[in-house]
């Protein structure tokens, strides 16, 4: 998958989510696009190296961990990008939750 594709299917789930979910604001296009490109980076960088360095804690807690994380690095999204907030900690775990699973729909339905 191109990068500009990923970043328009990442902008268009966060764009959902705000739409969706009261604990997430976006102050405009701009901010959604930065947001798209900075949780696409986040998820290929950051986010390989945080699961290796928990995953001790991942197997303890049966996977449950992982959640944890997909909320951390999409609160970490959200802190690198001004205009796109997240007021609490819930807000980036639906976030999260609700970000990945049409991501995931988008995906299958524009990705070859």
């Amino acid at each position: 998958m191109n990068w500009i594709t990923m970043i328009l299917l990442n902008t268009l789930s966060i764009v959902l989510a705000d739409f969706i979910l009261n604990s997430i604001e976006l102050e405009g296009f701009i901010p959604a696009l930065l947001a798209g490109f900075s949780l696409g980076i986040v998820n290929t960088i950051i986010r390989p190296v945080l699961m290796l360095f928990t995953l001790p804690l991942t197997i303890l807690t049966m996977g449950l961990f992982v959640l944890l994380l997909n909320a951390m690095t999409f609160g970490l999204a959200a802190f690198l990008v001004p205009g796109f907030h997240i007021y609490t900690f819930g807000g980036a775990f639906w976030g999260a939750i609700f970000t990945s699973i049409i991501g995931w729909i988008l995906n299958l339905i524009f990705v070859d």
